[in-house]
Parts: C-alpha cells; structure tokens; sequence
C-alpha cells in the first residue's frame, strides 16, 4: 500500500523540532520518511545532551562531553531496543519501520530535553528538569506510536521496554567508567 503524500512543513530544524515538541502528525510524518533526517535527529540528541549539560553546573561536576556520549548511546539503544520490541512482541497490523525511521523518531523526541539547560537555575532548577523529563516521555510514546503505527498504549509499552534497556546499558556504562554521579543527567 502507498504512504499517503504528506504535505511539506518545511524541514528546517528548528521547525521540526517545535513540531515533535509540539506533537504535531505532518512533521513527525515527514520526519519519519526523510532519510536525510537522521543527522538532524543527532543534532537533537546532543543538543539535548548539552542542554542536560549546562544544567548541571554548579551540582556534581557534570561533563558536558561524556553527556553526548551518554546520549548518543541512549539513542541508538533506545531506537535499537524499540525497533526490535515493535516489530516482533508489539508489531500493530499496518507496522512497517525501519531503524532508520526509528532512529529519527526517538532523536526527535528528545527535543523536550532543551529544557534541562534551565536545571543550574538554584530552587527551581528541578522543576525544569522535571516538566523536560515528563514532557520527552510524553513526546516519545507519541512519536513511537506514531512511528509504528499502534495505539498509544502499545507505543508506551515498546518506550518503556526500549527506555529500560537504555537505563540499563547506561547505567553498566557508568559503573565501568566510575562516571555514576551524573546517570540521571543523562535519562533526562
């Protein structure tokens, strides 16, 4: 069957950006089948990285390089964990994705996480924190739904499956690194 033509909502960056975080169907759709968008939706993932970055100054020390790093495995692992999840125990009826697609879904969703720059802010800087985390939740169980064409409620069961993996990959990465301090940083 042939996707439906969705129509340009022009693929600048920032654009798509505020259409994830703004959940909006057209962008995700046009993200979801620009193959040339998965570089974009890894200037999301580490712009989110820096972001959780700067909003660890003055906590723990926090390294705004090993935030990338930590990141850009959180994503592929994430997009790996739900590629595999939502197209075998979770596959819908219409499910036809590749990883490429959703790489650039998750990467997207991370948009939310901008947020966390505000987290050096002394008495509020967990709230900032708090709204990005449950925000990129919310964001990334619609993108997934949306990117494996299933219900909201098997999007949220294949982020959960995916989002633990993800903690757990990290969290052997901290420990063999010494590096435990910053791990929630990291999830948001």
């Amino acid at each position: 069957m042939q996707q439906p033509v969705v129509p340009s909502t022009g693929n600048g960056l920032v654009a798509r950006m505020i259409g994830f975080a703004t959940l909006k169907t057209p962008v995700m759709k046009e993200v979801e089948t620009d193959t040339d968008g998965t570089t974009q939706a890894l200037i999301v993932v580490a712009l989110a990285a820096v972001a959780a970055g700067i909003g660890a100054i003055g906590g723990n020390g926090s390294n705004i390089l090993w935030q990338i790093v930590a990141a850009i495995v959180g994503w592929v692992v994430f997009s790996l964990v739900a590629y595999v999840v939502g197209r075998g125990l979770l596959k819908g009826p219409d499910t036809r994705i590749t990883i490429g697609q959703a790489l650039r879904m998750v990467g997207f969703a991370q948009t939310p996480k901008l947020l966390g720059a505000l987290g050096f802010i002394p008495l509020f800087g967990w709230f900032f924190g708090a709204i990005a985390a449950v925000w990129f939740i919310i964001v990334a169980i619609y993108a997934v739904a949306e990117a494996f064409d299933v219900t909201l409620e098997r999007g949220a069961l294949i982020a959960v499956v995916a989002g633990i993996a993800m903690f757990a990959v990290q969290a052997l990465i901290a420990v063999t690194l010494g590096v435990t301090s910053n791990l929630v940083n990291w999830l948001f």
